[in-house]
């Protein structure tokens, strides 16, 4: 299935060969994952107990938090055009899909050990490898992509019904309250945001290897974090925990 919509994708670039890979959006994905680590970081301390913020209601870490998840989702959708200029679009797609589903299981598996009634059910990881299959008709067409994408941001921000408030209907959205869950990142409005980074990821394919330049600057750990993002996100929490844990211990 994800065949075709890769090959046109191919064709309508601009670009006569596989995008080269664009650093300085790597190193946009590496400061998303220091920001999300200093996120989460903070939350840790609220848990064990060493700090007091009310990341539900207060609008600075709700907003902090919109951001983070914003941003990975706008460079996911970006990243999503950059692959299909590839030789190998399709063999490439599958193994990061499959990846990230893997990933994204994980994530509930380990969550459900750990949190066993807020586990995460459908968390960013869940979201981006549903919205990935969805947008591949779309990365041929950024306009299309855009105005869907904005469409879906705003139905999932003012659309509230009681019939999505249902448990197996979490994942779509439109939900009147939120979940009880550790990671919640319904389709609605998020999957837009994927699809409002399809275009971007066609500006970038214009301006080729040199785009974000200024961001490319940045120390080489930043782009390095950026290449490994995956395996990042699922280790620093752990990480984090396991710190604060030998700390507190003392």
């Amino acid at each position: 299935m994800a065949r075709r919509p890769l090959k046109r994708a191919a064709a309508a670039s601009t670009a006569s060969s596989p995008a080269a890979r664009i650093v300085g959006l790597d190193a946009l994905r590496g400061v998303a994952l220091v920001a999300m680590a200093a996120y989460h970081f903070c939350f840790d301390l609220r848990w064990f107990g060493l700090a007091h913020w009310d990341f539900e209601h207060d609008l600075r870490w709700v907003a902090a938090r919109s951001l983070i998840l914003g941003s990975f989702l706008l460079i996911a959708g970006a990243s999503l055009v950059l692959a299909s200029q590839r030789a190998d679009a399709v063999r490439v797609f599958v193994r990061h899909w499959l990846r990230i589903a893997l990933a994204a299981l994980l994530v509930t598996v380990a969550s459900y050990a750990a949190f066993p009634q807020t586990f995460i059910r459908f968390g960013v990881l869940h979201a981006i490898a549903v919205t990935l299959v969805l947008a591949l008709p779309l990365v041929p067409r950024p306009r299309t992509a855009f105005m869907i994408g904005i469409l879906v941001v705003v139905a999932g921000i003012v659309v509230a019904d009681a019939r999505f408030d249902a448990p197996m209907l979490h994942w779509i959205g439109f939900m009147t309250h939120r979940p009880a869950t550790e990671d919640y990142v319904p389709l609605f409005p998020w999957s837009g945001v994927l699809l409002a980074g399809i275009p971007l990821g066609h500006a970038l394919l214009r301006r080729g290897p040199g785009a974000l330049a200024r961001v490319a600057r940045l120390p080489s750990l930043v782009p390095l974090l950026g290449r490994h993002s995956l395996l990042v996100y699922l280790v620093h929490q752990p990480v984090l925990i396991a710190l604060l844990w030998l700390v507190t211990r003392r």
